[in-house]
């Protein structure tokens, strides 16, 4: 039995040892990621993977074949294979030995940030397919958008100037720094620096900053540059900066003050004077029509460019048609005020307000190239060449009235001097005659 037995273990040393040695000398390959660029793989761009193949088995290997096989976020670069050929791989690589492999892959531009998987393929010749797998990470992209709230400003003139900052990345941004310049020094802030800050933005989000801001009075008209720059606090609490550009114009529209110069019969002038900041081109004055006057000849008047605190005077020939349609009111208008409700004396007052206006419209282009339209009323009054003054309504009627009344005076005035001299000479003319009288006695 024993015998058996010892029979029995020399008869299985011999299967021992061969399994040791299949296992021992069976081949092997171990692939690992070297290094990855950029690292972490951004969203919408490219990743270049450096993978190490090493043989760290006791067999020599040829034409080893490795696959890359992408899944989402990732995708095939254009021109780039998937796989790639070995000729040979010596047995027992060292690490610094082993085969270098370098595979570029598309990642998706709305990849969320994380770790990915990705698997790495190996054809060891006669051998199954070995497949490794490993974990490229994917970090969201920073950038911002700066969008203004204005694109023209005036000059001396206080504005508010917002600047709205949009995380336009997939990864957030922290302790925000924007700020901005005008390398002229035609355009500053009022009230603050030029710097604002916001301390966290998720993706997607917005936030606005403010500043007041004034151009210089004596600022040329056109568009300047404004330098704008954004620094950041990255993932990795490193900062970064976006530098980007705006424009904004200096200029826009202006202002008119419109004054009754004279008026003659049949003639009005009128002084335009420019009381804005800016500019005003190809200035053209014209009386639209309207009720209560009536332009002979020309109705419009090119005057040119008009610069700022600059004037002109500019004539028309113009009759008031509200002298003919004042009879359906004399009887009204020749009452006085005391006979008149309070009602009826202050809508009165309004209609010679407004019948003595003479609406004025001035056209202009202004430094940005518009064409702007200003109406203005303008209070006048047309006399007549004897002095009489010749507007209409009560204004009128009050007038025809006071020249009435100087009219009796002067009358009575006569009629007394008349009167007394007739007296007189009668009284003197008596006396002669009792002195006569009293003579012949």
């Amino acid at each position: 039995m024993k015998g058996f037995l010892i029979l029995l273990m020399l008869l299985s040393l011999p299967i021992a040892t061969v399994s040791a040695a299949t296992y021992t000398s069976a081949p092997g390959v171990s692939v690992d990621i070297m290094s990855q660029s950029p690292n972490p793989a951004r969203p919408g761009e490219t990743v270049e993977m450096t993978i190490t193949v090493q043989n760290i088995g006791n067999e020599d290997l040829a034409d080893v074949e490795v696959e890359i096989e992408p899944e989402y976020p990732f995708s095939q670069v254009s021109d780039e294979p998937l796989t790639k050929t070995i000729s040979f791989l010596d047995a027992r690589q060292d690490e610094e030995d082993a085969a270098i492999l370098r595979f570029t892959l598309n990642v998706d531009p709305n990849v969320a940030e994380g770790f990915y998987e990705l698997d790495i393929n190996v054809n060891e010749g006669d051998s199954a397919t070995k497949c490794t797998t490993i974990d490229v990470e994917v970090r969201g992209k920073e950038y911002a958008q700066v969008v203004i709230n204005e694109a023209i400003i005036d000059r001396a003139v206080e504005e508010t100037l917002e600047f709205t900052v949009t995380n336009t990345g997939s990864s957030p941004l922290k302790n925000m720094a924007i700020s901005w310049d005008e390398q002229n020094g035609e355009i500053l802030p009022v009230y603050s620096d030029n710097t604002k800050f916001i301390s966290y933005l998720e993706t997607g989000e917005s936030a606005t900053v403010t500043y007041s801001v004034i151009a210089d009075v004596n600022a040329d008209p056109g568009l300047y540059q404004l330098d704008i720059n954004l620094e950041f606090e990255d993932y990795d609490s490193n900062m970064n900066e976006i530098n980007t550009k705006a424009g904004l114009f200096i200029g826009g529209g202006t202002d008119f003050d419109v004054a009754f110069s004279e008026g003659n019969e049949g003639e009005v002038s009128l002084s335009i004077a420019n009381v804005g900041n800016n500019e005003a081109y190809s200035v053209k004055v014209s009386i639209p029509e309207q009720e209560n006057y009536k332009v002979s000849g020309s109705s419009a008047s090119i005057v040119g460019n008009l610069d700022k605190g600059d004037y002109t005077i500019t004539s028309f020939s113009i009759t008031n048609n509200a002298l003919g349609s004042t009879s359906g009111s004399t009887d009204r208008s020749s009452m006085s005020m005391d006979e008149m409700d309070p009602e009826e004396v202050a809508a009165l007052r309004q209609s010679q307000s407004s019948q003595n206006e003479l609406e004025v419209l001035i056209e202009y282009t202004d430094s940005t190239g518009q064409r702007i339209s200003v109406e203005k009323n303008v209070p006048i009054e047309l006399t007549s060449t004897t002095g009489d003054v010749t507007t209409a309504g009560y204004g009128g009627a009050r007038k025809n009235s006071s020249s009435i009344t100087t009219y009796l005076m002067y009358l009575a005035v006569v009629g007394i001097v008349v009167g007394g001299a007739m007296y007189y000479r009668k009284m003197k003319t008596s006396r002669e005659k009792d002195d006569e009288v009293q003579d012949i006695s």
